[in-house]
């Protein structure tokens, strides 16, 4: 426990973030890697302290995802009875954007009237894969940057100009913005927050192939443009 004693003396955040993550060598029945359920107890840019149901073992590399953090990869570099040290690994840019989520958490903590980092709180979803519709009816693949309740920003092949109605997955917006990576798309009404891995990481099959109601938004696209 040497190491996390020395993580303890160094600055970070203390906040509970739930999770999940998958350890090597865990499957199911099905042969699948397992995932169990986690949250977080202490954070910096470098490391986090991690509450679990199974701790594995030193030098052991794991995929953790955090809805308020997104997917992290790592290794574990000290255990606890019910917890383990997670080393971060990450890019630089990764590294100062959580950086500057655990400064506002922490001021957040201090000072509730803080304002929000953004209007609506950003997630990284666990499936970043979608599909972009256009108003004609066409189908592109996407890669989900991030979203909101209100909105959603992705990466893909083709580059919608400003204000052209389209869907992502099941949402139907507006592109409101373009990136240097991609668009930012504002949903045509806001979501829940529960319903958003469900809508919007959603691959929609062709018109041709889709089941009754599913996989056509393009009407409701239209609607949007009129």
């Amino acid at each position: 426990m040497r190491v996390v004693q020395d993580f303890l003396n160094q600055r970070a955040v203390k906040v509970i973030v739930g999770g999940s993550y998958s350890l090597p060598h865990w499957y199911d029945p099905g042969g699948k890697l397992r995932s169990f359920a986690c949250r977080t107890a202490r954070v910096s840019p470098f490391r986090m302290i991690v509450d679990v149901p199974v701790v594995g073992k030193v030098g052991e590399r794991l995929t953790s995802y955090f809805r308020d953090f997104g997917k992290f990869e790592g290794y574990i570099s000290d255990t606890m009875e019910r917890s383990f040290l997670l080393e971060l690994e990450m890019t630089r840019d990764r590294r100062e954007k959580l950086s500057e989520t655990l400064t506002w958490i922490a001021k957040k903590q201090q000072d509730p009237e803080v304002p929000d980092l953004r209007g609506d709180a950003r997630f990284v979803p666990p499936n970043p894969h979608s599909t972009l519709t256009l108003a004609d009816g066409s189908i592109h693949r996407c890669f989900i940057i991030d979203y909101s309740v209100s909105g959603v920003a992705v990466s893909t092949a083709v580059q919608p100009p400003i204000g052209m109605p389209l869907a992502i997955g099941a949402c139907v917006g507006r592109v409101v913005r373009l990136l240097p990576n991609g668009i930012a798309v504002k949903f045509v009404e806001k979501q829940a927050v529960s319903d958003l891995d469900r809508l919007v990481a959603r691959t929609v099959v062709p018109a041709a192939k889709a089941e009754p109601g599913f996989g056509r938004p393009a009407a409701a696209i239209n609607t949007v443009s009129a």
